[in-house]
């Protein structure tokens, strides 16, 4: 069980709140994280990458010289890839890198994520966080007096507020997300996490959710191919 403490704007300790990290995720997989920060990652690549080929590059196509009796090596057209102006030999093409893990699996990433930076002391819990009015000043002293500043900080909010979103995109290194949107790249980039209240209880609602469904899933049923090769090998 850890106890974090609850700060507010001034950076005055007004409270405790208990968690246990082992109720979102019992374990670490750092492989799982990888997996999911590397999707997370490739998805971000938009893929818009080309190389010419020898078909595509400006030049002739006749023979630069004869074949014999010149010294030189044997040479065809000004295209070839061998030869400087010439088309890439294995031209790059526009690609998708977007692929997608398993539901479930992403979202045990992102309670391991979550669970790994409440272990590690990196979580700053804020009782309330709200904006009449978007205010950078406001937001940079927050910062301040819970010292932050100058720190990769992630801001997690219960719901959309436009008013904290406004207010924080303007400030270096810190990212705003509500707690709906939270995933394992934009917790582990994180240096520490500063979140509300209200997101932290809205989180660990979701995750009794999922963490039930995990549960209560099904196993998989082997694959007929699966069966039929051992049968084979029987």
């Amino acid at each position: 069980m850890a106890t974090l403490p609850v700060f507010d704007r001034t950076g005055t300790e007004v409270g405790k709140y208990e968690i246990d990290p082992t109720a979102l995720a019992p374990r670490i997989n750092r492989q799982l994280l990888h997996d999911a920060v590397v999707m997370y990652q490739a998805n971000l690549r938009q893929g818009t990458h080309k190389t010419k080929s020898r078909a595509e590059v400006a030049g002739s196509t006749k023979k630069m010289y004869r074949q014999k009796g010149t010294g030189n090596a044997r040479a065809g057209s000004r295209r070839s890839g061998v030869r400087r102006g010439g088309g890439h030999i294995f031209a790059i093409r526009p690609r998708d890198y977007s692929y997608r893990l398993p539901r479930k699996a992403l979202q045990l990433a992102t309670r391991m994520a979550l669970a790994s930076k409440i272990r590690d002391s990196e979580v700053v819990l804020i009782d309330e966080l709200k904006f009449a009015a978007p205010k950078t000043r406001d937001m940079a002293a927050i910062l301040g007096a819970l010292k932050l500043d100058g720190k990769r900080v992630l801001v997690t909010t219960a719901g959309l507020d436009v008013n904290v979103f406004k207010s924080a995109r303007n400030i270096e290194r810190v990212e705003v997300s509500p707690a709906s949107d939270l995933n394992a790249l934009v917790l582990l980039r994180a240096g520490r996490v500063l979140i509300t209240r209200a997101a932290l209880d809205a989180f660990r609602e979701r995750a009794g959710k999922s963490a039930k469904g995990d549960e209560a899933a099904p196993v998989a049923a082997k694959s007929p191919r699966a069966k039929s090769s051992r049968a084979k090998a029987e």
